[in-house]
């Protein structure tokens, strides 16, 4: 079973500044590819790579790994869209919304999250810092934080990569998770219940709960209710007051 943890990044000012130059360099590259792949229709992974990877290591300083999981964001990202074209997510084929998905190239926005590798990431979980490449170099020593619990799902099932995404002027990683899935268990038997108005409820097996000791106590209930509307008084508000309190807090049945 795979699950997501988000912890939050608490960099130095130098580190937040080259982790937002990296994450718009990323994204420059990524909605350049993507004006290549769609020009020249190119949707697979090998044959995008071997027109943009040069270029996005060249021209917006990417290095070898960063430049490829730029092209596995934007073939991934045109597999979404065909995705949902063909559920109709997008609407009719000749509505402005589908009309425009699919004659434009797919832009991504300057602090879309980008994914990031054990070869560019790396977690130092004693520490709580983590080790990240940037377009100014290898940034050592990122503080982390977050819940407990999550923080120990992630030093004992993190797999694969990790996303880094700007929120708010906050800075979090997203790191997947694979959890072992839970022990099956088999129930030997079961049982049915029928919630009724006659009966409380009604057992597959045949036995029937009617509630006679919670129904005296619901019609004592109203009885007292009326009781203390019916007088009026400061200390009766009060007592009704408390009882409806107590009343709300209790389960239904």
């Amino acid at each position: 079973m795979k699950l997501v943890v988000q912890v939050k990044l608490l960099p130095t000012p130098v580190q937040a500044s080259a982790l937002e130059a990296t994450l718009r360099a990323c994204n420059r590259a990524a909605t350049h590819a993507s004006t290549v792949a769609f020009n020249r229709g190119l949707r697979d992974r090998n044959g995008l790579q071997k027109e943009v990877y040069a270029d996005l290591k060249t021209a917006f300083g990417l290095s070898a790994q960063p430049a490829v999981r730029a092209v596995k964001k934007v073939v991934d990202a045109y597999a979404t869209l065909r995705a949902n074209l063909r559920a109709g997510n997008l609407g009719p084929s000749t509505s402005r919304r589908c009309r425009k998905a699919v004659s434009t190239p797919i832009v991504f926005r300057p602090e879309a999250a980008q994914p990031f590798d054990d070869r560019c990431l790396s977690w130092q979980h004693d520490a709580r810092t983590v080790s990240i490449w940037t377009v100014d170099g290898r940034m050592k020593g990122i503080r982390y934080t977050g819940h407990p619990d999550q923080l120990k799902t992630l030093v004992q099932y993190r797999r694969g990569e990790s996303d880094l995404i700007q929120r708010g002027g906050k800075w979090f990683l997203i790191a997947t998770c694979e959890i072992p899935d839970a022990e099956m268990f088999e129930p030997v038997d079961w049982i049915g219940v029928d919630r009724g108005i006659a009966n409380l409820a009604t057992t597959s097996d045949g036995t029937n709960y009617q509630g006679r000791r919670l129904s005296r106590y619901r019609r004592w209930q109203a009885r007292k209710r009326a009781e203390l509307q019916k007088k009026k008084t400061r200390s009766a508000r009060r007592r009704l007051s408390a009882a409806s309190a107590r009343n709300s807090a209790m389960p239904r049945t």
